[in-house]
């Protein structure tokens, strides 16, 4: 589904028709500014990478010894020994660039005028901008674009990914490791609030 999206979302200029294996996509135009109500349906990277940063801002509080650090390791089976030797750098570097696969999953979750260009995307027509099925997109963006595009909206779905998705998949990993209640609730609250974060920033300003 995914495939479907990016061909209509590139912020780069003068970008040819991209086939992906899935469907052709038509080409994209450069952009203007990063005002959603602009051009409600461009993926703005900036605002991916900066909402990449949350898990790495947001985890440096909450795995601190201020806040659930401690309980943390103790819940993991680990200590300050444990810890050593790995390669820090290394494990931001990688930590990011997962961060930044979920912001880009979580784009078409919390914007939902995404979807009709997933429900269309093999209708013939949808290359050519003078076509029936192309001006019955562009009708419908103009009129609902931007229906949804706010943080609140966008925090919400994000808090609904977290809690039916992230938590349960935590949860079964966690009781075949032999983990126990309070290591599942440390992890899973903490995606849970760095989903909601990152979805009210990409639906807000993506």
């Amino acid at each position: 589904m995914i495939f479907h999206f990016l061909g209509y979302s590139i912020y780069f200029k003068e970008i040819q028709v991209i086939d992906s294996g899935f469907c052709t996509f038509p080409n994209s135009t450069t952009f203007e500014n990063l005002n959603p109500k602009s051009n409600p349906m461009s993926l703005n990277f900036i605002v991916l990478l900066l909402a990449a940063l949350i898990p790495l801002l947001i985890g440096a509080l909450w795995y601190s010894p201020m806040l659930f650090g401690n309980a943390w390791m103790a819940s993991a089976g680990l200590d300050a020994e444990k810890l050593k030797g790995a390669s820090m750098m290394k494990i931001f570097g990688i930590t990011y660039i997962f961060s930044f696969l979920i912001a880009m999953s979580l784009n078409f979750i919390v914007i939902h005028q995404w979807h009709i260009y997933s429900i269309l995307a093999n209708e013939t027509g949808m290359t050519d901008p003078t076509s029936e099925v192309s001006q019955y997109v562009k009708n419908f963006m103009d009129k609902y674009g931007t229906n949804f595009r706010t943080f609140k909206h966008g925090a919400f779905h994000g808090t609904l990914s977290g809690i039916l998705l992230i938590w349960p998949i935590l949860g079964i990993n966690a009781l075949f490791e032999r983990k126990g209640f309070k290591y599942i609730a440390i992890n899973s609250f903490f995606w849970i609030v760095c989903f909601a974060l990152m979805g009210g920033v990409i639906c807000a300003f993506n």
